[in-house]
């Protein structure tokens, strides 16, 4: 099978790159189809709107608490790792109890955030839910193995573990369907998911010849790293309120029923996030060598990428939109079809997820990282405020034009820095096409 040819890159390296990682890709497709299939469709038709918000819940408040216990580490060891892999048991025992330590500390600022969230009016979803998830944080804290394969460059590794956690976690919540289990059996189901996948990760070490009960803690080294990671942690909070806040403040103002049908919504519109980070990985070297050799085929490399993501969201967009109340005339049951409006507005945010995949990684390549930072703190801010007006006045349809408003102004904001504005440039000359009709003229 040949791989369609991109503008401005190299075919060979493009047929090298998807030759060793293609089939691993459709894989991880796959498991990503089949865990959408059930944990999105076959639950939110076992399960009524009101007990699919409830659901949904935990896991949205949760994940705020695991960007923190993850302490930014993950990225920070597997650069140490690279540099001192002599070091491995004890960078790797340090940061897993630092973890672990962060995890147990999220429990009590679980229960705070639970009880100022209940503060606008009383929650639907029990506080017993929340904790069963918010020990998710706890036993991540063993996913520090992943920097170690890393830093071994074998993601391969990794993504079978990933790929085989997804459809485990899916697998089990479709026996529990058949079943017909309680909720509650699924609201342990996502804390089963982080076990299992603590469990690929331990498993696959084990395998590979390493030994756990080596690791050790050494306290001499927990300033250094806290010192040298906190910006990335800081960074992943800031992401997380950035991309998540919309579902947590939702049941602040109207029912858990209208969580429900909003998330299988936004389930479909982000289901879609992985093209822009598989592009980006794949291209993004021949990027970084142009800028090397030849500044302007460096120029030229970005702005082609830029086209394609365009390209690429506005079809999905399009589509999507387009066809919103078929889809959920297919997919869901009636009490879920008021979800296909709010699913033809909130696609359209992709657009910019994908332009801001690409433009975060020349801010990276330049050095930018606070920059990077700045301009997701502001997408957070943006998000937050026009949910707290949006929400009350327009329901779930007002989170997601919050959304899109939201991802729009963090991925231009760089227009606003003297210094980053030609990129914010380039991508206003492909989001209104008007680089693509260049090329064809020229042509």
């Amino acid at each position: 099978m040949r791989i369609p040819s991109i503008p401005g890159f190299d075919q060979q390296a493009l047929e090298k790159y998807f030759k060793n990682t293609g089939w691993l890709l459709i894989a991880r497709v796959g498991s990503m189809v089949v865990k959408f299939v059930i944990n999105s469709v076959l639950l939110s038709r076992y399960l009524s709107t009101e007990q699919f918000g409830i659901l949904n819940y935990p896991m949205a408040i949760v994940t705020f608490t695991m960007a923190i216990a993850a302490l930014g580490l993950d990225g920070f060891i597997t650069r140490e790792l690279l540099t001192h892999p002599e070091r491995k048991d004890t960078l790797l025992g340090t940061a897993f109890w630092l973890r672990l330590m962060a995890g147990f500390t999220t429990l009590p600022i679980v229960f705070v955030a639970y009880m100022l969230l209940s503060l606008a009016k009383p929650l639907e979803t029990p506080f017993s839910y929340v904790l069963i998830v918010a020990f998710t944080s706890v036993v991540q804290s063993v996913n520090i193995i992943d920097s170690f394969f890393q830093s071994k460059v074998q993601g391969k590794s990794i993504m079978y573990v990933q790929v085989s956690g997804n459809v485990i976690s899916a697998l089990v919540k479709l026996v529990f369907i058949i079943l017909k289990l309680p909720l509650i059996w699924f609201v342990y189901s996502l804390l089963f998911d982080a076990i299992i996948l603590a469990a690929g990760y331990i498993i696959l070490y084990i395998k590979n010849d390493n030994r756990i009960r080596n690791w050790t803690y050494d306290g001499r080294i927990t300033g250094y790293l806290l010192k040298h990671s906190w910006p990335l942690a800081f960074s992943a909070i800031l992401v997380t309120i950035y991309m998540k806040i919309d579902q947590v403040m939702i049941p602040m103002y109207v029912k858990a029923s209208e969580l429900g049908i909003y998330m299988t919504a936004a389930s479909l519109s982000e289901n879609w996030y992985f093209i822009p980070v598989a592009i980006v990985t794949s291209v993004f070297p021949a990027i970084m060598h142009a800028r090397k050799t030849d500044i302007e085929r460096y120029y030229k490399r970005l702005q082609n990428m830029y086209d394609l993501m365009v390209v690429l969201s506005v079809c999905i967009a399009l589509i999507m939109s387009l066809g919103a109340n078929f889809i959920y005339h297919i997919l869901y049951t009636k009490p879920y079809w008021p979800a296909a409006p709010v699913l033809a507005v909130h696609v359209w945010a992709g657009v910019f997820v994908f332009l801001g995949s690409a433009s975060g990684q020349y801010l990276i390549a330049e050095g930018y990282f606070k920059l990077s930072m700045l301009r997701t703190g502001v997408g957070a801010i943006v998000n937050i405020v026009l949910n707290i007006f949006f929400i009350p006045k327009y329901g779930i349809i007002g989170a997601a034009y919050a959304t899109l408003i939201a991802y729009a102004v963090a991925t231009f904001f760089i227009v606003l820095i003297p210094k980053t504005r030609h990129q914010g440039l380039m991508m206003f000359k492909s989001l209104f096409l008007i680089s693509l009709f260049q090329k064809i003229i020229k042509r």
